[in-house]
């Protein structure tokens, strides 16, 4: 689905009964909506609300006075019209404004529709760049597994200097080696931060490679996940996998939510070569991709 219309349907969810004041609002939030206010995965319920609230409110500002308004009344972000339900707060904004309900219905629907055009206009939301191509090769029939990241990135602001970058296997457990396109100057345990050779300009193209290893020995996790925080127009991923006895069985999952694998998939081919090629595009930040497999007992 287009990026700014899942947006509109999850931001439609969302105003449902009493928005951003709702219980269990970690369930309630979709993957559109966690890109757009930066909620990561591990955000309890006081972190959730906070970012949602000072996203729409920060977004709600740049609409005129009356859009602004239903913007907040129906999320229940306005002060006075923290109802219980969306339809009494509505009511609330029809009388404030002196219109019909069926009027204010419209506005809303109106406003969230600005505010995704917004939210999607915004670069620097998503750091400043998207991806034009990813393509990922893991190596599983050496010694040191290896996995292979080339990147193509564009800047969606003028003087683009850094990147971060999520990684495809815990960092902790392997060893970084940046190939070309940048200068690795931190990293933690899910992602890392490249500094750029010189500034890019916006809508300019930057490549960029880096190589993972695991240890000797050290059994890599049983699958391979692309779960972007922006834009990603193409994902390329090529398996290879150990000759020496039976192929493992490959799933490719397609946009499934939350960074663990689930159970299922669309089981793929293993080639003669010991190989299966899976291609994605336009992946929705928020969604996890890519492959997972299971060996024969």
């Amino acid at each position: 689905m287009n990026g700014h219309l899942e947006l509109v349907r999850e931001l439609k969810r969302l105003r449902k009964g009493r928005g951003v004041l709702a219980g269990g609002i970690q369930q309630r939030v979709g993957p559109a909506v966690r890109a757009a206010c930066d909620i990561d995965a591990g955000d309890g319920p006081v972190a959730v609300r906070r970012k949602l609230t000072v996203r729409l409110i920060e977004l709600a500002e740049q609409l005129p006075e009356d859009l602004r308004l239903v913007t907040l009344v129906a999320f229940a972000i306005e002060r006075d019209a923290k109802q219980a339900l969306y339809q009494e707060r509505v009511r609330w904004a029809a009388i404030q404004l002196e219109r019909d309900e069926r009027t204010v219905r419209r506005r809303v629907d109106e406003a969230i529709n600005q505010v995704a055009e917004l939210a999607a206009g915004d670069g620097n939301w998503f750091g400043g760049w998207r991806t034009a191509e990813l393509s990922v090769a893991v190596a599983l029939d050496q010694d040191r597994p290896e996995v292979l990241e080339q990147r193509r990135i564009v800047a969606e602001q003028d003087d683009l200097r850094e990147v971060e970058l999520v990684a495809p296997i815990p960092l902790g457990q392997s060893d970084v080696q940046v190939l070309y396109g940048g200068t690795l100057i931190a990293d933690d345990p899910a992602g890392f931060t490249l500094a750029l050779p010189t500034p890019v300009a916006k809508e300019e193209r930057h490549d960029l490679a880096v190589r993972f290893r695991l240890p000797p020995r050290q059994a890599m996790q049983q699958y391979l996940l692309c779960v972007p925080k922006r834009p990603c127009e193409r994902f390329d991923l090529r398996l290879r996998f150990r000759r020496d006895g039976r192929p493992p069985t490959v799933f490719a999952l397609h946009g499934t939510p939350g960074e663990n694998p689930p159970r299922d998939g669309r089981e793929q081919a293993v080639d003669r070569a010991g190989e299966v090629h899976v291609r994605f595009h336009q992946l929705t930040p928020g969604l996890a991709y890519g492959a997972r497999w299971e060996w024969p007992v």
